[in-house]
């Protein structure tokens, strides 16, 4: 845990179990937000391995923004952290993952699986794809 008592995740395997409750769970409105909002940004922003992280993540376990920042940091990097932060996150990036995660509330975009992000998770986690 980290010192604010927020869960550490400190695994890709850890963060895919969460993100596959997550998506697995009850069909809810936002249940598979994470998985649209990150293929939306795949669109709009396809060399920002980064931000697209930061939206397959975005409401991770139901945690507010600056707590699931604190969980992924030390996994995924300031940037993905600093981007969860939501109402605090400035700048061009940050207004992308809102608008992306605002069209994403929109169904019936087809935004794949969980499993089809693992290699993108473990190129992030691995620092291969800081900008």
């Amino acid at each position: 845990m980290a010192g604010s008592g927020v869960p550490v995740i400190g695994s890709v395997d850890e963060l895919t179990e969460l993100l596959h409750a997550r998506h697995g769970g009850p069909r809810t409105p936002d249940r598979d937000l994470g998985l649209r909002t990150a293929a939306l940004l795949r669109r709009s922003h396809p060399y920002d391995k980064e931000l697209q992280v930061a939206g397959l993540v975005h409401g991770l376990g139901g945690l507010p923004g600056a707590e699931a920042a604190e969980a992924v940091r030390a996994l995924l990097g300031d940037r993905v952290a600093r981007l969860l932060r939501g109402r605090t996150a400035a700048g061009e990036d940050a207004e992308a993952l809102r608008q992306a995660a605002e069209a994403g509330r929109t169904a019936g975009l087809d935004a794949g699986l969980v499993e089809d992000w693992r290699p993108v998770l473990e190129l992030v986690a691995a620092g291969a794809y800081q900008l």
